[in-house]
Formats: structure tokens, sequence, C-alpha cells
């Protein structure tokens, strides 16, 4: 079984508040350390009603500092929405706090409509266009020798591993370009994601001057909907079902409760955006979830998988991600005995 991590928006829920959304984010953490995750990534959103995790850097120093060995991270910071020197000074505070713990995902989306955008970064002339800059301007913040005449510090010389995240072709051709692993966002844009792997792998160079992967590796997002029997993971995966429908519909919102039969009662439109998103996830039981799993990594090829798990009971959403480190703990005990 290859390597699994948990990506976490940090939902709030109906009828509840940020503040509960960041104790439950905690918990999941400590959890997904003890359970045997890789990594737990946080993403940037603003002006969301469901999603607590704005203020990224902040809420990983929280889950950092209640953990212990798992990596922790961002899955990922928007980078069109900040100068790389302040996000070099956040990451190597973290770094330095937490030192070989810390990665950090970019995306050139701003996570948010465009008013809230505008809000967020008032340089108006700067935009998504000027991406692969802002990212190459970051790893020279992080190197022993920055060669823009400005020092990150802390940051200097820290080499925080760079993700690039995507949901199109363009993350993996700049991926690939730069020589840095690729993340795709596959458990909510799942359209071109085997094309977007294709470019990725076949144009990949090695960075001479940075030096941190020497071969291609993909990482694909996946949606687990885990549960002691299909009928109960069915009905706990109808709250993200209904988040995603609202999202796509212009109506974001908080977190809802499941309802029962939902797929069922969507129009044909809704339907077809659900079905969609679906052939990136797994809803069921153990054995459910181990062959929707093995079937997508044979598929893919990924390297790694970052689970998420849209699910409204904080106890039912551990139980999922436990189900599922079960579930790579005997396939590996398995693999070893052959």
């Amino acid at each position: 079984m290859i390597p699994l991590s948990v990506l976490d928006l940090s939902p709030i829920l109906a009828g509840s508040d940020a503040a509960q959304s960041f104790r439950n984010s905690l918990s999941l953490a400590q959890h997904a350390e003890k359970w045997g995750y890789q990594r737990y990534w946080l993403a940037e959103h603003h002006g969301m009603p469901g999603i607590a995790s704005a203020a990224t850097a902040v809420l990983i120093a929280h889950v950092a500092a209640g953990t212990q060995t798992i990596r922790v991270g961002a899955g990922g910071i928007m980078l069109p929405n900040h100068s790389p020197l302040v996000i070099a000074e956040q990451f190597g505070t973290l770094e330095s706090l937490h030192p070989g713990r810390i990665d950090l995902g970019l995306g050139r989306a701003p996570g948010s409509d465009q008013i809230t955008a505008r809000a967020l970064r008032r340089n108006l002339e700067s935009d998504a266009d000027e991406f692969p800059r802002d990212v190459m301007e970051l790893q020279d913040y992080f190197s022993d020798e920055p060669q823009q005449g400005v020092r990150a510090v802390p940051g200097t010389g820290l080499k925080v591993p760079l993700w690039i995240l995507g949901s199109s072709l363009f993350g993996a051709q700049l991926a690939a370009a730069l020589g840095l692993p690729f993340a795709f966002a596959s458990h909510f844009a799942p359209q071109q994601m085997m094309q977007a792997i294709s470019i990725y792998r076949a144009n990949f160079k090695p960075s001479k001057q940075y030096q941190q992967l020497s071969k291609p590796y993909v990482m694909l997002g996946f949606n687990v909907f885990a549960a002691d029997t299909d009928e109960e993971a069915a009905f706990r995966a109808t709250s993200w079902q209904q988040a995603f429908v609202n999202l796509r519909s212009g109506r974001p919102g908080k977190l809802p409760p499941p309802v029962q039969g939902y797929a069922q009662s969507v129009g044909p439109q809704e339907h077809a955006l659900l079905q969609s998103v679906l052939s990136c996830s797994a809803i069921g039981n153990k054995e459910t979830v181990r062959q929707t799993m093995q079937a997508f990594i044979a598929h893919t090829g990924a390297d790694e998988l970052m689970l998420t798990s849209g699910i409204f009971d904080h106890t039912a959403r551990l139980r999922s991600y436990e189900i599922v480190a079960d579930m790579a703990a005997e396939t590996v005990a398995v693999a070893a005995t052959v």
C-alpha cells in the first residue's frame, strides 16, 4: 500500500462554529498520527461559510504543536493571494518551530470569489499568471544563498519542501519544469487527472539548483467515506454530497447533517456533478473501500493518496480514517507474507 495522508478543510458544521472545527481538526490530526498517516494538510479558502482554514499557517502551527511526528502542511497556500516573502517567513517560522515536519503546497487559484480575492491582495496588477515567478521567488528565499538581495528570516537555508497543486494541466507542466512533487485535486476536479499525470511524468526534469526531487512524485486527492457497513457509509457521504452540490450551485454553506437518499433526490444536472466526482471516491465498508482504492491506485499509478472525508459527525469521521488505516495495515501485512 502506498502512503496515505489526510486533507482537512476544517469544516464548519451546521449548528456549530469555527472554534469547534479547530478542536476537531486537532483531534483528527492526533488520531491520524497514531494510525500511521504520512502527512496532514490544511487548505486555504476565504469567505466560505463552511471552511475554517482561512488563516492556514496559523492553523498549521496549532496542529503541529499538538502532534509530534506526522508531517503538517498546506494543501495548499494560494500564492497569488500573498507576497512570496511573507509566505517564506511564515513557513520558515513553522519549520523552525517543528524541524523536518512542514510541507508547503502551492496553488494558483484564489480560493475565494473575485470580490474576496481583491480584498485579500490589493495590488490588482498581481494575478495567477505570475504564479511560476512567485514559486521560483519562494524557492530562492528558502535556498542557502538567496539571489534577490532580500532574506527571509526565518526561512533562508531551511529548504521547506514545496509541492505544486493543481486541478488542470497548468500545474502538471509547472511541477515538471521545476522538478517538484505534484498534487492533483482529483477529489473535486477529476476530469483532467490522467492527462495531467501523463504530462507531469513525461516532462519531469530534476532541478539542478534546488535538488528537492530526483524523479516524479504524484499525490492524488481522494474522497473516502468508510463505515462498518456500506449502508452507513452511503448515509454519511450525503453531507459531503449536499455541500458539493451547494457549492457548485453558488450556494456555499456549512457542512449539513446527512440525509437518507440524497443522491436519488437531486435533478439530472446535480446527479451528473456527483457522478463525476464519485470517480475519485470510495464509499463503503472496509472491503469495499479496499477494492475501490486498490483499483484507483492501479489505474493511476499514484505514489501517495491524500484522503478527505467530509463527514458531519466527528466520531464517524474519525472512524472512517481508522477503517482506512486498518485496511492499509492489513494490506501491507498480507503483502509481506507473499
